[in-house]
């Protein structure tokens, strides 16, 4: 069985770590790390089979020979932050933090380690098929990113901006640009701009409406390959615990897991 550690115990990492608890990932969990101590603290007090270690620092997980594999699940910074420590001491790394991969340091550290360094699909589909696609040839990628409102004020693009979403009557774009722009002007929104970029080996062209009347998340995806085209459309239904992150985004950082833990000896 292999040993897994979370660093960041919000609403996707205490789901991860709950996975790991029910048995849906065939693992040991044995590190938690948050910036809030107290909050690492209480996901390992409320999970009821596993008991995993408080780390103090990314240094505890990186000398744990037992930590086979590291979900981050915190934020853009502790990826470049932490990455190369955590591969370096030869850990495999979930990285749900795409955006920081579409960064400089972030491209030489997926390129150093890409058979280590792992990205889920998030909250887009069809990534296998943008894969393949790839192999042919990919001329023109574009996501379509539609929110409500609400979910977007909170960006540094929107507060920076001073953007009045509050008033909007209608569905509006309120940006347009190439993902590596996208993922930092929207980082906690757009990592599947990120990912969809990795896929398909082009960086996406990123278009995000601010909608008043989006009830749900909405990405679509379209990619023109000299293979073929791909149109694919993904309503997400909010996570219960953080409305802003998409329900199948917290599922898909459990599905590969449970392919990674799975697929050991």
């Amino acid at each position: 069985m292999r040993g897994v550690s979370i660093i960041g115990c919000g609403a996707i990492g205490s789901f991860v770590a709950r996975a790991i608890d029910e048995g849906l990932v065939p693992a040991a969990l044995r590190y938690l790390m948050d910036l809030d101590r107290g909050r690492a603290e209480r996901l390992a007090a409320s999970l009821a089979r596993q008991r995993p270690m408080i780390a103090a620092g990314v240094e505890e997980v990186a000398a744990d020979p037992a930590t086979e594999v590291v979900v981050e699940a915190a934020s853009q910074g502790a990826v470049l932050q932490y990455a190369e420590r955590l591969l370096e001491a030869g850990k495999e790394l979930v990285v749900l933090s795409v955006g920081a991969l579409l960064r400089p340091e972030g491209r030489r550290i997926l390129e150093r380690y890409r058979g280590r360094v792992h990205v889920p699909s998030g909250a887009i589909a069809g990534l296998d098929a943008v894969r393949a696609l790839a192999l042919a040839g990919v001329e023109e990628v574009l996501l379509v990113t539609r929110k409500h409102p609400s979910k977007l004020m909170d960006e540094p693009y929107v507060r920076e901006r001073g953007l009045r979403l509050g008033d909007l009557a209608e569905p509006t774009v309120i940006f347009e640009g190439p993902a590596e722009e996208a993922v930092r002007a929207f980082p906690r929104t757009l990592n599947v701009a990120a990912a969809l970029s990795i896929y398909a080996g082009r960086q996406a062209r990123v278009r995000v409406v601010a909608d008043p009347r989006a009830a749900r998340n909405v990405h679509e995806v379209f990619v023109r390959s000299r293979a073929g085209e791909l149109r694919v459309t993904v309503e997400n239904v909010p996570h219960p615990d953080n409305p802003r992150t998409s329900y199948l985004a917290a599922l898909s950082a459990v599905a590969l897991l449970r392919d990674l833990c799975a697929a050991s000896p």
